[in-house]
């Protein structure tokens, strides 16, 4: 009897241990019925045409919980407003981890947010995933295991420019405009690495900005002035439309190769002029809904739809729109994946497990794969050209 109630004693003490263990692993942010996702945004500031991609994600997010939710849970997504300022968005991310306790970061914009953020995510090992931003210090799970990019990091980007110069222009004069922080550095550094023992010879100026700068006049005049016949663009949306204007200006007419997060038409070219934007070169690695080639592809008249309905007034030629779409639907899958395990860890264990997935608006031939010491999502990259209207694809 004795035995009989000391085991019973037992046991009941290891199911409350059970149970109180279970409480203090509980991932914030979940519970039975939803999962909160976190994100600071430059809806305000210097780089705002970004903004759009807040909202798309936001809308995304909407849809997925009019079909139901993910495995049953519905999403809370709070996004808030750092205006491109790096202690803004660590405040942002403090609350959003400390107050709102969300489950996992996603889709913060730009290189310089998510190197200021990064520290304090990983130090608390809170998933900070799939970026809108293409530093290839992202790609770094041996010392950041929480933080991963999406798309193609910058300087695979800028090698894959430089290669396409070395095979098409082997005697370009190269003019760079790059911004001045992590991002266009980064891509500066890619650009000489692809262009290898070619690159002292080949790039006959560089001029820096400063996000907040309000125009780039003065350093396309230097860069045309030293003889460039081959531009580089490695800038956000705003310094880009500024750019192309003022070649019109000049009256020059470079081969223009622009940053892939910057080559939209709806934030753009537009602004700029779709007539001043035609000839301009990027890498893509998605389908362009607005080029009539797609018009009848299933997934293409999806994303339509999706815009159409919870997004109505949006621009569809604005890529990032369709980028956002494509991030979202990247991190659907990895919470599909995680099923009833939505703990911190199996959220970036997922995403680091992401085997021959393909997004619905990726180019044929493009697939996901990562791996726990690999961090890359997007590889696949081709060139594309601006015709005055949609882009279109090398052969």
């Amino acid at each position: 009897m004795m035995f009989s109630a000391t085991r019973a004693a037992l046991a009941l003490g290891l199911v409350f241990a059970s149970g109180l263990a279970t409480a203090q692993t509980k991932t914030p942010g979940v519970t039975a019925t939803e999962i909160k996702i976190g994100q600071t945004m430059a809806y305000s500031g210097p780089v705002s045409a970004y903004g759009i991609l807040g909202k798309t994600d936001e809308a995304y997010f909407r849809a997925v919980n009019a079909k139901g939710g993910i495995n049953g849970r519905k999403i809370v997504f709070l996004s808030k407003d750092d205006a491109y300022q790096p202690p803004k968005a660590i405040e942002n991310v403090r609350a959003l981890v400390e107050s709102d306790e969300v489950a996992l970061i996603f889709g913060v914009l730009g290189t310089p947010i998510n190197m200021a953020i990064r520290p304090y995510l990983n130090s608390k090992k809170v998933p900070q995933i799939f970026i809108s931003a293409g530093s290839s210090a992202f790609n770094d799970p041996q010392n950041f295991p929480w933080t991963m990019g999406w798309q193609p990091n910058l300087r695979s980007e800028a090698n894959f420019y430089a290669s396409d110069i070395l095979k098409r222009l082997p005697n370009a004069r190269i003019g760079v405009l790059y911004q001045n922080d992590d991002f266009g550095k980064d891509m500066l550094n890619g650009l000489r690495e692809g262009l290898g023992a070619n690159a002292e010879k080949m790039i006959v100026n560089t001029q820096s900005f400063q996000p907040s700068d309000p125009t780039i006049d003065s350093q396309l005049v230097l860069i045309k002035n030293a003889g460039a016949d081959v531009l580089m663009l490695f800038t956000y949306a705003r310094q880009a439309a500024q750019a192309i204007v003022k070649m019109n200006e000049l009256s020059w007419k470079p081969e223009t190769y622009l940053h892939l997060g910057s080559a939209s038409i709806g934030a753009t070219f537009k602004p700029a002029g779709l007539e001043r934007s035609k000839g301009i070169v990027t890498a893509a690695f998605m389908k362009d809904p607005t080029d009539p080639k797609w018009a009848d592809d299933p997934d293409v008249k999806e994303f339509l739809n999706f815009v159409k309905t919870y997004m109505p007034g949006a621009d569809v030629n604005d890529w990032l729109i369709a980028a956002a779409y494509s991030q979202s639907q990247t991190v659907e899958q990895v919470l599909k994946q995680a099923g009833a395990d939505l703990s911190r860890e199996n959220i970036m264990k997922q995403a680091a497990n992401l085997k021959n997935f393909r997004f619905s608006l990726m180019l044929p031939g493009g697939a996901i794969n990562t791996s726990p010491t690999d961090f890359r999502v997007v590889n696949y990259m081709k060139l594309q050209r601006f015709n005055g209207q949609t882009w279109e694809l090398a052969e």
